[in-house]
């Protein structure tokens, strides 16, 4: 009999090795156990082997073949604006703080179409610039050179009771106090339709 067990055990090892073999080249720890000792449960070590664990290096989920295998962040890809842009996002500005402690989004299209949102991102109005203010706003956003702004812009003097503002333009996002907004970030803000109404 126990010539008989020793035999199964050599058998069960060599099919248990020969299908760790055939995978992908990654080795599995739970295939390779000891078949000697003995009392296991065939199907638990024949399991482990049908499913081999991902080696070093590769994906624990397959990814498509010519799909990328990380997603780009916004900040990371600047997206130009152009005539094909006319109605994704150009620049969007959110303003909070000044004496009332407001918060107010303008949200600005490629046409100029725009719409302000307030602190509870409700719509608070809308309107279209003009083109020629459209253009002066687009060469405001490229000198304001977004991609090599600091994130946080600082050294301005400090305002109390100032506004602070938050910038996304281009997949760049960039946020500065009153008294720390670039001369080019001022331009864009000189060219936005008002954060209030009225």
């Amino acid at each position: 009999m126990r010539a008989l067990r020793a035999v199964a055990a050599v058998l069960l090892g060599a099919v248990v090795l020969s299908g760790c073999g055939s995978g992908d080249g990654g080795s599995d720890d739970k295939a390779t156990a000891s078949p000697s000792s003995g009392g296991g449960s065939s199907s638990n070590t024949a399991s482990a082997s049908a499913q081999p664990s991902p080696g070093p290096g590769s994906s624990a989920t397959a990814e498509p073949p010519g799909q990328p295998t990380s997603t780009p962040t916004a900040s990371s890809v600047p997206v130009p604006p152009g005539p094909s842009s006319a109605l994704e996002r150009l620049v969007t500005v959110t303003r909070t703080g000044g004496l009332a402690g407001r918060t107010s989004t303008l949200l600005v299209k490629g046409d100029g179409s725009w719409t302000r949102l307030d602190g509870q991102a409700r719509p608070a109005g809308t309107g279209k610039l003009p083109a020629d203010r459209v253009e002066r706003l687009r060469a405001a956003l490229r000198q304001a050179d977004f991609a090599h702004l600091p994130r946080v812009p600082k050294g301005g003097a400090t305002i109390f009771d100032g506004f602070y503002y938050a910038f996304v333009h281009g997949g760049y996002e960039v946020a500065a106090e009153q008294g720390s907004l670039t001369p080019g970030l001022q331009s864009v803000l000189d060219e936005l339709p008002p954060f209030e109404a009225g």
